[in-house]
């Protein structure tokens, strides 16, 4: 008989936020429960109840973790690009995947329908600290400390609408699907042309 192998409360969690990422992604928010997170993971439902509280507390984590990781991301290539390495198409492709094939979107919508109110904290808390770490970094570059958090606000907005209904209106208007982030890239373009030092 094999033995389950002991985790830390942390890494038990962390498992526990994995798997549900997996369902969220491979079926949507509505897969995200204890059972199902705790049946993926080897684990009994009164052990994730014990790390997360109930669904809605499980699923508020995993916005967070969500947020966590896609930040990071975002804020190193924000930094290569800012540097000449990246691109500003790569940060908009990063933004929009977040919440389009990480599910963030999905799980942001679905948690503010079920009457969990503050659904979109852990995202929102995390963006912030992502803005305000770039922040002076942009205001070195512009001297507008404001246009980052301008920035953030329209990329954020766009890459959340066009995860939910981007493809179906952009088909409706005859666009292009890749029209949302193709006019978030110009955005990001203009932004940094407006922060390069005049010749």
């Amino acid at each position: 008989m094999a033995t389950r192998k002991r985790l830390s409360p942390e890494e038990s969690r962390l498992a526990a936020l994995e798997a549900a990422r997996g369902l969220l992604i491979e079926t949507g928010p509505q897969s995200v429960t204890l059972k199902a997170v705790a049946s993926r993971i080897g684990r009994t439902h009164a052990n994730l109840l014990h790390h997360f509280g109930s669904a809605a507390g499980l699923q508020k984590a995993l916005a967070g973790h969500l947020a966590q990781a896609v930040c990071a991301t975002i804020a190193d290539a924000v930094r290569a690009s800012r540097a000449g390495l990246g691109s500003p198409r790569e940060v908009v492709d990063l933004a929009f995947d977040a919440f389009d094939k990480e599910g963030a979107g999905a799980l942001a919508s679905w948690m503010i329908l079920t009457g969990n109110e503050d659904a979109l904290t852990p995202i929102v808390e995390t963006i912030h600290r992502l803005v305000d770490e770039i922040a002076p970094e942009e205001a070195a570059h512009s001297g507008n400390a404001t246009q980052v958090h301008e920035e953030t606000l329209a990329l954020v907005l766009m890459a959340m609408g066009d995860a939910l209904i981007g493809g179906a209106l952009s088909r409706s208007l005859g666009l292009p699907e890749t029209a949302a982030r193709d006019r978030a890239e110009r955005m990001l373009v203009r932004s940094l042309e407006a922060t390069l030092p005049k010749a």
